[in-house]
């Protein structure tokens, strides 16, 4: 479509609500951002990190997919077939404990419902809540695929975990067994070890005397967690222990419990901590667990799944796990066992979805044998196909904690999420597994468990295209993706996991580069949170100044890797920035006039802004798309910004206000031609980054196209490089600064006219500067202008140095001396009076004594700023009277 542009149509005032408003139902209503399979062109696919459908988006989502659009953008107007892939997760943790928290809002809880019409209510939560993320979306200009949108609980990512988890099964690398996992009481679910976050606590600790059988001695142990002791089995010391060696064998009565246990001899026990000797309770720790194992010692659970003690714990059946806690220090007080209690600092696990302190619980749970998984992912990264990390250094945090692997716990409690394929036979116990359920279902019961979010999460990059069908299309053309965008916080949860699955399924690598960044902070560095009330909500931030300013603000405010500090003033600036684009483009568009895309034409005689202008374009070309494709946006953004803002705005423009307003309709032509053309390139380079404002200056420009988004990706063209336009174009530009700045030394206003001389190196630098004398005339407001090899310096003078040349302004004539003397005078006097106040100030003892420091040293820099400036005036005056 070519846009004939019969009259401009950009309003005055830009406003991002206007301009944004309905362009996104634009772009849709086109199915621009729908992969289009086109055989001739190559694929280009990234899978978005699916937000959970917990609620409404924050800033971090906003900074994660502004950078994916921003590559699928660019990448789409490269003439590439993308496909940036939508979802969302059904995170089952956090939806479930949300979805119960409404429950309890109205009386209710899961149980009251049935797992059917609890399942039903999470659904209807789901879909609400996908609304407000889509809507989100849509306000940040995200170009999404919507054709192939996924839900991690749809029917064919169920049957791809069911796939995944069948076949795992029979390689042996997931079983089912007891051992101690990480329990969130809270929620009543197991949580992996990367769901744990440790915390710095002021806890105790209580150290206890057990009594030896038969005998008046006793053995001394600590321990943090006195409650766990009703769960005693054993008392272990080190082998090589002296202390020790004749009690190796014997028993110890627990106290209260009153149950005999063994004094074992282990060598993970250290001899150099405390006592030398320690308890052993193989339901509730893991390295106690590991202990009981080589020792065949009895698992004695005291606690319910709901942290209240239960019928092992005695007496104490039914208290809270911390009331338990109090209440045994007390009685182990009264029996003389607890002797002493030390305060102790030291890191306690809390649950990352629920914030309770995690106890280590022993259970039966699904595991994944992660080892074999964890080694054919290490050695993929020594392959010359491995996965780039960008940057690289998060390639050494990926493979140390593929190292030191430990075997993944991925049973869960809830209802809410992918229900485990395992049945178990009603009468024989038998374990059956497979992706669909046995035929003599009434003989058996399904497993009640759920699996772990992250398992559903891993398989993302190709269960989103179809696998586990490897004939299904998109499977075939756009896997493996491209890239991933995703913070640092989720390496572990999230990036390792989809890569030893997607080797271990596919053969392949899930993506080629994986962009990581950082968080979002406040402007102070901090966190942000709800406790500390600093979040911002990108919507907000939008409604105020746009998404193109929060987008570009998101996109050039840090390097990849890095954290990102919000400040408001940033994006107002970037507001600002966006309104240059805008009063820029509008002057352009109305000079234009009818000006139509036939009647762009590059061929005519050239200005020498014209050739430097085309110059400076070719290398932001260059800069703008060697950066974006390194992921280096802030670089990017800064060339961009700078060739709008100081070149295009502040120097072509202007200079081609001459040819425009003036008669030679050739050259005419040819400005409107070179506007035309470098506007259209400047949006398209600018349009990944600032979508909304760009398609529509974009739509009043002279093109051929429908939209900016699938307009092609600007080129460097040759034959508009002119290295020595832009050597010309630096020569006068700094000729204009020097002058400019001669006047604001002397306070002479540009409406001034005044006397220029310029003394050149060479006669070639004299033709060069004199055929683009009407910049000079024009921009320096000159009544006489003098360009020579040699030049009657005037007695009084100001001067300037640039390359090539020296600029000369006769004081006679661009001020008034006797006002300038008296002016300068007067400023002598107020810096004098400056300098000797600070002067006596940093001479009062008193006050050098009684100040801080900081505010002396302010002090002296005052002094020194005074005596620069008093300097300088004594300087000016001296020449003047001369």
């Amino acid at each position: 479509m070519e846009n004939k542009n019969q009259q401009p149509s950009l309003p005055p005032k830009y406003n991002p609500q206007a301009v944004e408003k309905d362009r996104y139902q634009f772009w849709l209503k086109g199915k621009y951002f729908e992969a289009t399979g086109e055989p001739e062109k190559e694929p280009y696919t990234i899978v978005i990190p699916p937000p959970n459908v917990t609620g409404r988006l924050h800033l971090g989502h906003a900074w994660d997919t502004t950078m994916q659009d921003t590559i699928s953008r660019m990448k789409r107007m490269q003439g590439y077939d993308v496909l940036w892939l939508p979802g969302m997760d059904h995170a089952g943790i956090a939806t479930q404990a949300k979805v119960e928290g409404k429950l309890k809002d109205q009386g209710k809880n899961r149980y009251d419902l049935g797992r059917e019409k609890f399942l039903e209510t999470a659904w209807d939560w789901k879909e609400e809540y996908a609304d407000f993320i889509r809507s989100q979306w849509e306000k940040l200009g995200l170009g999404l695929d919507y054709s192939r949108e996924r839900f991690t609980l749809d029917d064919g990512l169920s049957e791809a975990v069911r796939e995944v988890f069948v076949k795992l099964y029979e390689m042996d690398l997931i079983y089912r067994g007891e051992y101690i996992i990480n329990w969130d009481p809270k929620t009543k679910t197991a949580l992996s070890d990367i769901e744990v976050i440790y915390e710095e606590v002021q806890g105790k600790f209580y150290h206890m005397r057990y009594p030896l059988k038969g005998s008046n001695e006793t053995i001394e142990i600590a321990t943090t967690r006195p409650e766990t002791m009703l769960g005693d089995t054993a008392i272990a010391v080190h082998p090589k222990d002296e202390r020790y060696k004749d009690l190796i064998g014997k028993t110890v009565i627990l106290p209260i419990v009153g149950r005999e246990i063994e004094i074992v001899a282990d060598d993970y026990v250290d001899m150099e901590l405390g006592s030398g000797a320690v308890k052993i309770t193989p339901a509730h720790d893991p390295n106690d667990f590991e202990i009981g194992n080589r020792h065949n010692l009895e698992r004695v659970l005291v606690m319910n799944e709901d942290g209240t003690m239960n019928e092992n714990a005695g007496k104490y059946k039914d208290l809270d796990r911390f009331d338990c806690r109090k209440k045994i220090v007390k009685d182990l007080q009264e029996l003389d066992v607890l002797f002493k209690i030390e305060d102790h600092t030291h890191q306690v696990g809390h649950s990352e979805r629920s914030g309770a302190v995690v106890e280590p619980y022993l259970s039966t749970q699904w595991f994944v044998n992660m080892q074999p998984l964890a080694d054919e992912a290490i050695e993929l990264q020594q392959s010359d196909d491995k996965v780039n990390f960008v940057p690289q250094r998060f390639e050494n945090t990926y493979l140390r904690w593929m190292e030191n692997i430990r075997d993944w716990c991925i049973s869960r409690q809830l209802w809410w999420g992918h229900r485990i394929p395992a049945w178990y036979h009603r009468e024989t116990n038998e374990i059956y597994v497979g992706k669909e359920a046995p035929e003599d279902i009434e003989n058996w019961k399904q497993d009640e468990d759920v699996l772990d979010t992250w398992f559903s999460s891993a398989l993302w990059p190709f269960s989103t295209m179809g696998w586990p069908d490897e004939n299904s299309e998109d499977f075939k053309r756009h896997f493996p993706t491209d890239v991933l965008v995703t913070g640092y916080d989720i390496i572990f949860f999230w990036v390792a996991r989809m890569i030893f699955q997607s080797k271990k399924f596919t053969g392949e690598k899930p993506f080629k580069d994986v962009l990581i960044h950082g968080l979002i902070r406040d402007a102070q560095g901090r966190k942000m949170s709800k406790s500390l009330g600093n979040g911002v909500d990108p919507m907000d931030v939008i409604e105020e100044y746009g998404a193109d300013s929060l987008r570009y603000f998101l996109l050039t405010g840090s390097t990849p890797g890095q954290d990102l500090r919000f400040h408001w003033e940033k994006v107002e600036s970037t507001w600002n920035f966006a309104n240059k684009v805008w009063n820029a483009s509008r002057f352009s568009l109305m000079n234009m006039e009818d000006f139509t895309y036939e009647d762009i034409d590059l061929s005519g005689e050239k200005s020498l802004a014209d050739k430097w202008i085309l110059t400076r374009l070719n290398e932001t070309i260059e800069h703008v798309t060697r950066n974006t494709n390194k992921y280096e946006f802030g670089e990017a953004g800064r060339h961009l910004y700078n060739f709008i803002w100081d070149e295009l705005c502040d120097w072509y423009i202007e200079m081609a206000k001459l040819p425009l307003y003036g008669e030679d309709e050739a050259k005419k032509r040819t400005t409107k031609s070179v506007l035309a053309h470098v506007l259209d390139q400047t949006m398209r380079m600018l349009h990944p980054y600032m979508p909304f404002i760009t398609e529509e200056i974009w739509q009043q420009l002279p093109h051929k196209g429908e939209s900016i988004t699938v307009a092609e990706w600007p080129e460097v063209r040759k034959d508009f490089h002119d290295d020595q336009a832009a050597d010309e174009m630096k020569r006068l530009v700094s000729i204009i600064k020097s002058v400019r700045n001669i006047r604001a030394e002397v306070d002479t206003p540009m409406s001034k006219q005044i006397k220029l001389l310029i003394q050149a190196e060479n006669e070639t630098i004299v033709s060069e500067l004199e055929s683009n004398r009407i910049y000079l005339e024009r921009f320096c407001n000159t009544s006489e202008l003098t360009i020579s090899t040699k030049i009657d310096v005037p007695d009084k003078a100001m001067s300037a140095v640039i390359t090539g040349s020296e600029l000369f302004l006769p004081l006679e004539g661009l001020i008034d001396f006797d006002k300038e003397i008296e002016r300068l005078e007067k400023e002598l006097a107020k810096w004098t009076k400056e300098v000797e106040r600070v002067q006596n100030k940093l001479a009062n003892e008193g006050f050098i004594k009684k100040a801080p420091q900081e505010v002396v040293e302010e002090e002296k820099q005052k002094e020194q700023d005074y005596r620069e400036k008093q300097s300088k005036v004594k300087v000016r005056l001296n020449e003047l009277k001369g």
